[in-house]
């Protein structure tokens, strides 16, 4: 199984996909200096995804579409100031609330943050703690869990084995680039290695491995046609080591390339286009 870089408990949704806990996007160039706050937030109950520069947040901003984003100033190529202005005009992204956590700590820098579409400015010399404190108050001020779906009178409950399977098939569309071994998975749905292989393989016809390569192919798919994001970007996303294995599985299972598969996509997008023109 090939194994997602880490990147906190990034969840890959499909875009602004419904779900019961709020999503952090993170954008810092270098991570280091804010690895304490990372490990903070690991252990709260939300999704947290991570960006190395300006470019990368922003695409990554469009396409997983977080419920907050925390933003450094000091990048290279775009600053953190002129991603802000983008992230506000994009529609995707316009009433996301963003803050900055910077070094850049002036009063001009605090004040064109602010200007400029952030609700917050923390300087990087604030204890970890104080970050999660003001990032809770503006998720209690902005974020709001989904309605639940209401389940049709005519389909059954599931039980049993059912139930377990849902939950792992939740947690692995969930936690594409930052899997846990099976074992910790399996722990994670209230049963052990054995037993959840037999309930893939008799619910599904495959491996909880197969299960999850797939998963990660489907999420790629959608990423390839919904963003533009390098074929490394999403390969990395959906928790492949590399753009070499992610092309190599993707052929295998598509019949071509994921650059031949974006090609064909945005083909057939144009083509309907101009039909309907």
């Amino acid at each position: 199984m090939d194994d997602g870089r880490f990147e906190g408990r990034a969840a890959i949704t499909g875009g602004a996909a419904a779900s019961s806990e709020p999503h952090i996007l993170l954008i810092d160039d270098v991570p280091e200096d804010i690895r304490a706050t990372i490990i903070l937030l690991k252990q709260q109950p939300w999704r947290v995804s991570l960006a190395s520069d300006a470019l990368q947040g922003y695409q990554r901003a469009l396409a997983l579409r977080p419920d907050l984003i925390v933003l450094d100033v000091h990048m290279p190529h775009m600053n953190g100031f002129s991603l802000c202005r983008l992230l506000r005009e994009a529609p995707a992204t316009r009433q996301t609330p963003i803050l900055f956590l910077s070094s850049a700590n002036s009063s001009m820098e605090r004040l064109e943050g602010l200007t400029v579409g952030g609700v917050d400015y923390i300087p990087k010399s604030c204890a970890p703690e104080e970050v999660l404190a003001r990032i809770k108050i503006h998720l209690q001020l902005t974020w709001r869990a989904p309605p639940a779906m209401p389940q049709s009178p005519a389909d059954p409950e599931p039980e049993g084995d059912e139930i377990v399977l849902r939950a792992a098939m939740r947690l692995i569309e969930n936690q594409l680039d930052d899997m846990p071994s099976l074992a910790s998975l399996a722990q994670k749905v209230g049963t052990h290695e054995k037993r959840l292989t037999a309930i893939f393989r008799e619910h599904l016809g495959m491996t909880v491995f197969a299960y999850i390569r797939d998963a990660r192919l489907r999420r790629g798919q959608d990423l390839l046609c919904e963003s533009a994001m390098s074929v490394q970007d999403v390969a990395e996303l959906v928790g492949f080591r590399n753009a070499c294995n992610f092309t190599t599985a993707f052929r295998q299972r598509i019949g071509m390339t994921p650059s031949q598969f974006r090609q064909h996509a945005l083909g057939l997008v144009e083509t309907e286009s101009a039909g309907r023109a």
